[in-house]
Parts: structure tokens; sequence; C-alpha cells
């Protein structure tokens, strides 16, 4: 391990870096499900489900042991948030301007993520994407790590639970819950949501349980208090299942299938890549579609490495994280591997920002997170069990730990603050981190060419900050 790892270079032991590694886990074993869902428009159970299913958990044990291995770093890989959200959207524009099913239509989308893959590891060999990051002035880059903080939290404080709020969105704990604390609201809800209240009390209460628990453990010096106060959310939330709702969470793995299903995923998502199909629906909006998920994958990747390194005390003095060419090369093999197994881009995850809050600093960490995604093939129910109160805790944890990152950034400097400003609000609200650095790299460009520093402004700066002008503007 130490031959591996450099464990006492980085300072830190094999127990912390597992029990850092289980942390991380914990904290997006949601996506082993999630993934799936949204690829397939909730289609539990089907073969395409099944083959998606198996592809989320390969693909990101793949990128992981690379990122592991190649970079010695404790940054984990998945299916990028938003990002499926996205591929499920092109997907079905697929089957309605070609007419094949959607298992058809699929296979065509995972050719755009092939081409992605195949485009980002030509460019970490070259060093093009590592020089792009290098080009993302200091400021903005210390910014990325707070901005991160206050998506996490937004992301904390949003239930995906099956939990939903007065007008059937998204559940919100500061707007449903704490923005409806009245007698009289309460009572009328008692009264018409019956068990939907219960259960939205009991996720906000267990919620704060865990999170008061993880800050506890703090405060006392724990590395495994994340750890430790996830478990104890996730107790807690059992019994009040138990109790308050009459309803066994462990039911479901009396009936729940173990075997992993590979004949589905051969058939149905294996190498299945139809370039006909999806250079059917014309040349120009195919090219468009592979810049734009290469365009939102990169600035969400850089923007995660940044953010999460900062925080780990990662970066040199010049706000560089060593071995960011082999940690960019290890996110573009797990996106080809993501195409080849079938699921959409993998990228890094910000979850992973949990297990470097437990102490995580070395490959070791990941190669753990690796490890248990591919247990998650025979064992999934148990993974399905874990209570969204439970990682609620812990991402509004780091996030507000992330928030401390603001004290590197320069108040006095308004060609800095701004756009730090920006990202801190459109993060959280577009729930893209490269959006936001790219909404913080146009302020930051259009500041310095008015002000007369259009000199301080690289010319890869000035590329990038067009190229998301056109995003926004053009492509949308």
């Amino acid at each position: 391990m130490e031959n591996l790892f450099r464990l006492k270079e980085n300072k830190t032991n094999v127990r912390t870096e597992i029990l850092a590694g289980l942390t991380t886990f914990m904290t997006m074993a949601y996506i082993i499900a999630l993934n799936p869902n949204l690829l397939t428009g909730f289609q539990t159970g089907t073969p395409l489900w099944n083959g998606v299913f198996l592809a989320t958990c390969l693909a990101s044990a793949v990128g992981t042991f690379c990122m592991a291995f190649l970079a010695n770093k404790p940054f984990v890989m998945a299916p990028g948030m938003g990002l499926n959200s996205f591929f499920a959207v092109v997907v079905s524009n697929i089957v309605v301007l070609t007419g094949k099913t959607y298992e058809n239509a699929f296979q065509a989308a995972l050719c755009i993520i092939l081409v992605e893959g195949i485009v980002f590891i030509i460019l970490s060999i070259l060093n093009v994407r590592e020089k792009i990051v290098t080009a993302i002035p200091l400021g903005i880059r210390l910014g990325i790590s707070p901005a991160i903080g206050l998506m996490l939290m937004n992301i904390g404080f949003r239930s995906n639970a099956g939990l939903f709020g007065a007008k059937g969105e998204q559940f919100w704990v500061m707007r449903d819950f704490f923005g409806a604390m009245t007698p009289k609201i309460i009572k009328d809800s008692m009264d018409t949501a019956g068990a939907d209240y219960r259960q939205m009390v009991m996720y906000v209460v267990t919620m704060f349980i865990g999170l008061f628990v993880i800050i506890l453990l703090d405060l006392k010096g724990k590395k495994s208090a994340v750890l430790i106060g996830m478990i104890t959310a996730s107790v807690v939330h059992w019994l009040c299942e138990l109790i308050i709702l009459n309803n066994n969470p462990f039911a479901g793995l009396k009936t729940a299938h173990w075997a992993p299903p590979f004949k589905d995923m051969a058939q149905l998502t294996l190498f299945k890549f139809d370039f006909r199909d999806f250079f059917s629906i014309g040349w120009f909006t195919a090219i468009t579609l592979i810049i734009t998920f290469c365009m939102i994958d990169m600035f969400d990747t850089i923007g995660t490495l940044v953010g999460t390194a900062s925080r780990a005390g990662m970066l040199d003095e010049k706000g560089q994280m060593p071995k960011m060419k082999e940690a960019l090369l290890a996110d573009a093999v797990g996106t080809v591997a993501g195409a080849c197994t079938g699921t959409s881009t993998v990228t890094t995850f910000i979850e992973s920002a949990s297990g470097v809050e437990a102490g995580g600093r070395t490959g070791l960490t990941a190669f753990t997170t690796g490890i248990l995604f591919l247990a998650c093939m025979f064992i999934s129910p148990i993974a399905a069990i874990i209570p969204a109160a439970a990682t609620s805790s812990a991402l509004i944890y780091v996030g507000v730990l992330m928030m401390s990152g603001l004290q590197k950034v320069n108040f006095e400097e308004i060609d800095q603050i701004v756009p730090v400003a920006l990202m801190l609000i459109a993060m959280p609200i577009s729930g893209s981190i490269g959006h936001a650095i790219g909404i913080g790299l146009i302020t930051y460009t259009v500041i310095e060419v008015f002000t007369g520093k259009a000199k301080n402004v690289s010319v890869v700066t000035y590329i990038i900050s067009l190229l998301f002008l056109l995003k926004f503007f053009v492509v949308a």
C-alpha cells in the first residue's frame, strides 16, 4: 500500500483512507439507481434499465481505479448529474427525429459519449486540457471551491427521496419545511397530506440529527465524523419508518434480485454504437451535440478537481494541482468506459469532497470506493436502502466547510470578486459547475477589456469566453 499510494508522504494511513472511501461511496451511492432511472425514464427492471445499472457500476469503477493508480488522488468517478438528464433528452429527441425505438436511439446517443471520451483522451495526452486549467484566472480558480460548497448545500437541502412541494415540484427544506412552520399550515398539512407530511418532518429531523452528530464529532477531532453521522442518520430514519410510518425499510431485501443482469447489458448496451442513426439527425446537429457535451463535461471536471483539491490543500502556491494531467486522463478513460458499457458521461463527482473531508488524501480512498462500486453489482439492494436524509447531512456539512475558500479570494480586487460572486449565485441555481465557470470567465474578460487591462487576459481565456458565449446564446 505504501509503495502504491505513498501514504506517509501524504500524512495519512490505511484506516483513514478506507473510511474516507466508504464515506464517499455512501454520499454518492444514490447514483447507482438514479442514473438508470434517469436514462431509461424510470423503466425499473427492464432489460435496458438493467444494462445501464451495470454500466453505471462498471464505468464508475474503471474511471475511479484510473484516478487511484494514474493520479493517486482521492477523487471518484460516476455518470455526471445534469449530463445524464441532458443525455436522456437527446435520446428522446432522436426517437422523435428518426422514429426508432428508445433502445435504438439510446445506442445512437452513446456515439456522442464515445467521441467525447476519445477527444478528451487525446487532449489530455497533448496537455491541452491542463493548459485550459492554467488559463483560468487565479481568482476564479479560488472561487470554485466555495461555489461548489453552496451547490452541495443546495443539493443537501433538497430531497431526492420522492418528496414533493405544494405544486408537485422537488421538496426543498428551506421553502417547504421552514417556510411553512405556522400552526394553521401545519394542521392543514397533517389533515390533507397525512403520511407525506410525516415523511417530510421525518426527513428534515433525521437530516439535522446526522448533521449535528457530524459537527460534534468533528469538534472532537474524529476523522470518521461524516461516516458516523451518516450511519446515525440512517438508523434514526429507519426507526422512524418502522415506528411512525409502520413501514419496514428492509422489506425489499427479501425479494431483491442479487445476480448481476450481465445478459441484458450484453444485448443492449455493451459496445452498442449506432453511428448511422446518430448522424441521421443531421451532421450539424450531431457535431453541435458532441461539442456541447465536451464543454459541459470539461469544465464540470476542472471545477470539481480544482475545488475539491483546494479544500484538501492539494494546490500549490500558483493554484495548480500536481498530476492534473493524469487526473484529467483518468476522467477521459472513465467516459470511454461509460460509452462502451452503456451510460452517459462519467466525470469526477463533487461528492468526492466528503471523502476528502473524512481525511482521504491518496488514491487508496478512490480505490476503496471503486471496489464498493463493483460490489454493488451484487449487493445493490443494500446500497438502495441508504436514506436520502443521511446523504443530505454529509453534503450540507461538506458544503459549509468548502465555503471557507472565500478567505483566499482578494475582496479588494473588483475583477476577482465580481466573477466569484456571480459563480456563487450561478452554480447552485443552474446546478452546473461548468456553466458557472463560464459565467465567471465571461465576466472577468469583459471587466478586464473595458478597464484597459485587456493584455492581462490570455488568448486561451478569450477563446473559452467566446465559446461559452456561443454556448449560452447560440446553442443554448
